[in-house]
Protein backbone atom coordinates (compact mmCIF):
# COMPACT_ATOMS: atom_id res chain seq x y z
CA UNK A 1 0.00 0.00 0.00
CA UNK A 2 1.35 3.41 -0.95
CA UNK A 3 2.07 6.08 1.61
CA UNK A 4 -0.62 8.35 0.13
CA UNK A 5 -3.25 5.68 0.86
CA UNK A 6 -1.87 4.89 4.31
CA UNK A 7 -1.73 8.44 5.77
CA UNK A 8 -5.51 9.14 5.77
CA UNK A 9 -6.17 5.79 7.45
CA UNK A 10 -3.63 6.49 10.18
CA UNK A 11 -5.04 9.98 10.73
CA UNK A 12 -8.62 8.69 10.90
CA UNK A 13 -7.57 5.91 13.26
CA UNK A 14 -5.78 8.33 15.62
CA UNK A 15 -8.70 10.79 15.68
CA UNK A 16 -11.21 7.95 16.21
CA UNK A 17 -9.05 6.59 19.01
CA UNK A 18 -8.97 10.00 20.69
CA UNK A 19 -12.75 10.38 20.30
CA UNK A 20 -13.33 6.97 21.90
CA UNK A 21 -10.91 7.83 24.70
CA UNK A 22 -12.66 11.16 25.33
CA UNK A 23 -16.04 9.38 25.38
CA UNK A 24 -14.66 6.93 27.94
CA UNK A 25 -13.18 9.61 30.19
CA UNK A 26 -16.32 11.74 30.08
CA UNK A 27 -18.57 8.80 30.89
CA UNK A 28 -16.38 7.49 33.69
CA UNK A 29 -16.25 10.94 35.31
CA UNK A 30 -20.01 11.44 35.10
CA UNK A 31 -21.25 11.57 38.67
CA UNK A 32 -23.75 13.77 40.47
CA UNK A 33 -25.97 13.57 43.52
CA UNK A 34 -29.27 15.07 44.58
CA UNK A 35 -31.52 14.94 47.60
CA UNK A 36 -34.97 13.60 46.86
CA UNK A 37 -37.45 13.31 49.74
CA UNK A 38 -34.61 13.51 52.26
CA UNK A 39 -32.66 10.69 50.61
CA UNK A 40 -29.42 11.23 48.71
CA UNK A 41 -29.59 9.91 45.17
CA UNK A 42 -26.23 9.34 43.42
CA UNK A 43 -26.22 9.15 39.65
CA UNK A 44 -23.19 7.51 38.03
CA UNK A 45 -22.60 5.54 34.86
CA UNK A 46 -22.16 2.26 36.79
CA UNK A 47 -25.85 2.38 37.72
CA UNK A 48 -26.74 1.42 34.15
CA UNK A 49 -25.49 -1.77 32.46
CA UNK A 50 -25.97 -0.05 29.10
CA UNK A 51 -23.63 2.79 29.99
CA UNK A 52 -21.10 0.26 31.34
CA UNK A 53 -21.32 -1.56 27.99
CA UNK A 54 -20.66 1.75 26.20
CA UNK A 55 -17.57 2.39 28.36
CA UNK A 56 -16.22 -1.14 27.84
CA UNK A 57 -16.65 -0.92 24.06
CA UNK A 58 -14.99 2.52 23.97
CA UNK A 59 -12.04 1.15 25.97
CA UNK A 60 -11.73 -1.82 23.61
CA UNK A 61 -11.96 0.53 20.63
CA UNK A 62 -9.20 2.73 22.03
CA UNK A 63 -6.88 -0.21 22.74
CA UNK A 64 -7.59 -1.82 19.36
CA UNK A 65 -6.98 1.46 17.53
CA UNK A 66 -3.67 1.90 19.29
CA UNK A 67 -2.63 -1.68 18.48
CA UNK A 68 -3.75 -1.36 14.84
CA UNK A 69 -1.41 1.60 14.38
CA UNK A 70 1.53 -0.78 14.76
CA UNK A 71 0.33 -3.29 12.15
CA UNK A 72 2.39 -2.93 8.97
CA UNK A 73 0.13 -1.54 6.23
CA UNK A 74 1.25 -4.08 3.65
CA UNK A 75 0.62 -7.11 5.87
CA UNK A 76 -2.72 -8.40 7.10
CA UNK A 77 -4.73 -5.57 5.55
CA UNK A 78 -7.77 -7.84 5.23
CA UNK A 79 -7.55 -8.95 8.87
CA UNK A 80 -7.49 -5.33 10.03
CA UNK A 81 -10.47 -4.60 7.78
CA UNK A 82 -12.47 -7.43 9.36
CA UNK A 83 -11.51 -6.32 12.86
CA UNK A 84 -12.42 -2.72 11.99
CA UNK A 85 -15.83 -3.96 10.90
CA UNK A 86 -16.32 -5.86 14.16
CA UNK A 87 -15.21 -2.89 16.26
CA UNK A 88 -17.55 -0.58 14.33
CA UNK A 89 -20.44 -2.99 14.90
CA UNK A 90 -19.83 -3.04 18.64
CA UNK A 91 -19.35 0.72 18.71
CA UNK A 92 -22.64 1.33 16.89
CA UNK A 93 -24.55 -1.09 19.12
CA UNK A 94 -23.19 0.36 22.36
CA UNK A 95 -23.72 3.93 21.18
CA UNK A 96 -27.31 3.22 20.15
CA UNK A 97 -28.10 1.56 23.47
CA UNK A 98 -26.48 4.40 25.43
CA UNK A 99 -28.43 7.02 23.46
CA UNK A 100 -31.65 5.16 24.31
CA UNK A 101 -30.83 5.20 28.01
CA UNK A 102 -29.75 8.84 27.81
CA UNK A 103 -33.00 9.82 26.14
CA UNK A 104 -34.93 7.96 28.82
CA UNK A 105 -33.01 9.78 31.54
CA UNK A 106 -33.59 13.13 29.88
CA UNK A 107 -37.24 12.76 28.86
CA UNK A 108 -38.52 9.95 31.05
CA UNK A 109 -41.38 7.73 29.92
CA UNK A 110 -44.86 8.82 30.92
CA UNK A 111 -46.40 5.53 29.78
CA UNK A 112 -44.19 3.50 32.12
CA UNK A 113 -44.26 6.12 34.87
CA UNK A 114 -40.52 6.82 34.67
CA UNK A 115 -39.62 10.37 35.53
CA UNK A 116 -36.75 12.26 33.89
CA UNK A 117 -33.69 12.63 36.13
CA UNK A 118 -31.77 15.40 34.35
CA UNK A 119 -33.57 18.09 36.33
CA UNK A 120 -32.16 16.67 39.57
CA UNK A 121 -28.66 15.68 38.38
CA UNK A 122 -27.71 18.09 35.55
CA UNK A 123 -23.95 17.61 35.89
CA UNK A 124 -24.36 13.86 35.30
CA UNK A 125 -26.58 14.46 32.27
CA UNK A 126 -24.17 16.98 30.75
CA UNK A 127 -21.26 14.54 31.11
CA UNK A 128 -23.28 11.72 29.56
CA UNK A 129 -24.39 13.97 26.70
CA UNK A 130 -20.82 15.07 26.00
CA UNK A 131 -19.67 11.45 26.14
CA UNK A 132 -22.35 10.43 23.65
CA UNK A 133 -21.32 13.24 21.31
CA UNK A 134 -17.72 12.02 21.43
CA UNK A 135 -18.99 8.47 20.88
CA UNK A 136 -20.94 9.60 17.84
CA UNK A 137 -17.80 11.24 16.43
CA UNK A 138 -15.95 7.95 16.98
CA UNK A 139 -18.71 6.03 15.16
CA UNK A 140 -18.59 8.38 12.16
CA UNK A 141 -14.79 8.30 12.02
CA UNK A 142 -14.71 4.51 12.25
CA UNK A 143 -17.25 4.31 9.44
CA UNK A 144 -15.04 6.55 7.28
CA UNK A 145 -12.02 4.49 8.29
CA UNK A 146 -13.81 1.33 7.24
CA UNK A 147 -14.70 2.86 3.86
CA UNK A 148 -11.07 3.92 3.27
CA UNK A 149 -9.75 0.51 4.28
CA UNK A 150 -12.29 -1.25 2.08
CA UNK A 151 -11.31 0.96 -0.83
CA UNK A 152 -7.65 0.09 -0.32
CA UNK A 153 -8.36 -3.65 -0.13
CA UNK A 154 -10.50 -3.53 -3.28
CA UNK A 155 -7.80 -1.52 -5.11
CA UNK A 156 -5.18 -4.04 -3.97
CA UNK A 157 -7.29 -6.94 -5.29
CA UNK A 158 -7.96 -5.11 -8.60
CA UNK A 159 -4.26 -4.27 -8.94
CA UNK A 160 -3.22 -7.93 -8.51
CA UNK A 161 -5.76 -9.14 -11.06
Amino acid sequence: MEKAQWIPIVCLRIIAMVAALVATVLMVTSRDSAKVLGMTFIAKYTNSPTLKYFVIVCIITTIYSLAALFVPPKKSLRHVLVLDMIVLSFLVSSFSAAVGVGQLGKQGNSHAGWLPICGQVPKFCHHVTASLIAGFVAVILYFLLLLCSLNNVLNLVAFKA
